[in-house]
């Protein structure tokens, strides 16, 4: 793989930067559509970003934005470590152009464990609850309808923690890759069946069935793909989204099934 830099634009949820980087850190940033996006990338050398754009000043800087970060080294699960998270500052307002998390596994053989419980007040009922305020709804897609509610808690088989509220908490996927924020919880229009809203990493909005959540603590683990694809047919390997049986293609993020 070619190890030339190349400038390129990369996104935030609150603006974008133009930085030269690398094949590798391209392919991180790539999220499957045209654009590019600061998140997954994490934290890019100051000398690396030529100009910096802020959403919030409608204004486009030279130079690089301020850059904050801290190394918790955290252990949100078991064998999952937090090891730095971070954002991107605008020079003039202070506005956050982008955010990051980087995790790491320290043993890579090893798969993820349970997540660590939020309190000592770990609930482990084998069936899913929530208390949802009956009398506000709104639409997140075609098939997919949240009901809000202040404060949520939840609680699923194999899962060590209860959550109130989940909202803001970071979705991981079985590879310790974030791929999203925890918006709300749903139900599907189609299946009747909950979902965990998200906010993706690229700032659009996606749903994943909760039985594809393995564990909820600081964060929200996945499970496995392979694990519910064979009880639901027409469930998305890549996603998480059910699809009607004998789609070819999964109508949440375009994977062929």
């Amino acid at each position: 793989m070619s190890s030339e830099l190349r400038l390129k634009k990369l996104r935030g949820s609150g603006g974008y930067v133009m930085a030269t980087v690398t094949d590798e850190q391209q392919m991180k940033g790539n999220l499957g559509g045209p654009d590019l996006f600061l998140a997954p990338i994490g934290r890019l050398d100051v000398d690396k970003i030529t100009k910096h754009f802020c959403n919030t000043c409608e204004k486009e800087f030279e130079g690089p934005p301020k850059i904050e970060f801290e190394n918790p080294n955290e252990e949100v699960a078991e064998n999952l470590v937090l090891a730095e998270r971070g954002q991107y500052i605008c020079k003039a307002c202070n506005a956050t152009i982008a955010e990051y998390r980087e995790f790491k596994k320290p043993n890579e053989q090893k798969e993820i464990g349970s997540a660590k419980p939020l309190d000592a007040n770990v609930s482990t009922a084998p069936t899913v609850q929530a208390t949802i305020a009956p009398t506000v709804q709104a639409t997140i897609a075609p098939t997919v309808q949240a009901t809000i509610a202040p404060t949520v808690q939840a609680t699923q088989a194999n899962s060590s923690a209860s959550v109130s509220p989940i909202e803001g908490r970071s979705v991981i996927d079985e590879n310790a890759n974030k791929i999203g924020t925890a918006k709300q919880i749903g139900i599907d229009g189609n299946t009747q069946s909950m979902v965990l809203v998200i906010t993706k990493n690229d700032g659009t909005e996606g749903s994943i069935p909760w039985i594809a959540i393995k564990k909820v603590g600081e964060v929200i683990l996945l499970g496995k793909p392979e694990e519910s694809v064979a009880s639901q047919p027409g469930k998305c390997f890549e996603c998480g989204f059910v699809n009607k049986v004998g789609s070819k293609f999964c109508e949440e993020c375009g994977t062929k099934i």
